[in-house]
C-alpha cells in the first residue's frame, strides 16, 4: 500500500511554491510601477496611519513571497504575508466583506486564498524540500 505521508513534504512544497509565486506577481507588478503605492498612502493617511507604511507592501508581497518560495524562515513570510492580507482588507476591502460577484463567487476570494495560505505556512512550515527546512 502507498504511503501518503512521504508525500507531506512535496504538499508542502506545491502550497509555498503556489502561494508565493502568486503574490510576488502582486509585489514584482508594485516594484516595477511604483505609483501604485499612491493609493495606499491615501488609504492610510484616511485611516489615521503613517503612510511610510505603504511600503510594507513590499514587505508581504515581496520578501515574504521570496522567503516562503525559496522555504527559507517560511513561517515568517507566511506572517508577513498574513500581515499584508490584513491590512489591505482593513483599508481597501471592508465594503467588499459580504459581497459576491456576478457568478455568485465571494468578492474577497483572491484576499482570502492569500490570508488562509499565508496562515497554512505559518503552521505546516516549510517542509523538507526547502532552503532551509523548518
Amino acid at each position: 500500500m502507498l504511503k501518503l505521508s512521504r508525500y507531506d513534504d512535496l504538499g508542502k512544497l506545491i502550497v509555498r511554491l503556489m502561494v508565493g509565486v502568486l503574490i510576488l506577481l502582486h509585489g514584482v507588478h508594485k516594484v516595477l510601477n511604483p505609483g501604485s503605492l499612491d493609493s495606499i498612502r491615501k488609504m492610510l493617511i484616511s485611516a489615521n496611519l503613517p503612510s511610510l507604511l505603504a511600503y510594507g507592501v513590499y514587505l508581504g508581497e515581496v520578501f515574504g513571497a521570496l522567503m516562503v518560495i525559496l522555504g527559507a524562515y517560511s513561517r515568517i513570510g507566511g506572517l508577513l504575508i498574513v500581515g499584508n492580507m490584513l491590512f489591505a482588507l482593513g483599508l481597501a476591502h471592508r465594503a467588499q466583506v459580504f459581497s459576491l460577484t456576478n457568478t455568485g463567487g465571494w468578492s474577497l476570494e483572491l484576499q482570502a486564498f492569500f490570508l488562509l495560505s499565508g496562515l497554512a505556512i505559518i503552521f505546516l512550515g516549510s517542509g523538507r524540500l526547502a532552503l532551509k527546512p523548518d
